[in-house]
């Protein structure tokens, strides 16, 4: 295969960026995503790639449930912020404020809105996990674009 070939194509791939968070009252956590996708109308499931090594895996596994956070256009430097890993990086979610669904999972009341999913299955994926997801609730918080790889000059290594 010719390796540069393919990081070029896998680069020209459209994603949108997004802040996943989960958590409970004991532990929350927040990172940026991408690979992420809906996959049915009836029911409503979307699959969301999560790298093994997350801080947020563990936190997914024991509540069952994440939220999707759409990022507003003008929110590439939280997207950044978040992309960060939490154990490098133990001060990330510092200045982030984090409101609530009404089952109380942790949202980003300043993104565009949130969808609230309750895990259904995973499946091994290379060096991620691709959890499927029943979308359980959402919200619109405010109008506007939402924010994608390109408009972020985020890139990813192919």
């Amino acid at each position: 295969m010719n390796e540069q070939a393919k990081k070029e194509a896998l680069r020209l791939f459209t994603y949108g960026l997004y802040a996943i968070s989960s958590g409970d009252e004991a532990e929350k956590n927040a990172f940026t995503a991408n690979w992420l996708s809906q996959v049915s109308f009836d029911p409503p499931l979307v699959a969301l790639s999560i790298e093994r090594t997350s801080a947020s895996l563990p936190i997914i596994r024991r509540t069952k449930r994440f939220v999707i956070n759409v990022f507003g256009e003008e929110q590439r430097q939280l997207a950044g912020q978040l992309g960060k890993s939490l154990v490098k990086h133990p001060d990330k979610l510092e200045g982030v404020a984090f409101g609530a669904t009404p089952d109380g999972s942790p949202i980003l009341p300043e993104t565009l809105a949130w969808v609230a999913c309750e895990v259904e299955s995973e499946t091994s994926a290379g060096d991620s996990i691709l959890l499927l997801a029943r979308v359980v609730d959402a919200g619109v918080l405010r109008q506007g674009e939402s924010l994608t790889m390109r408009a972020a000059g985020f890139k990813h290594a192919g």
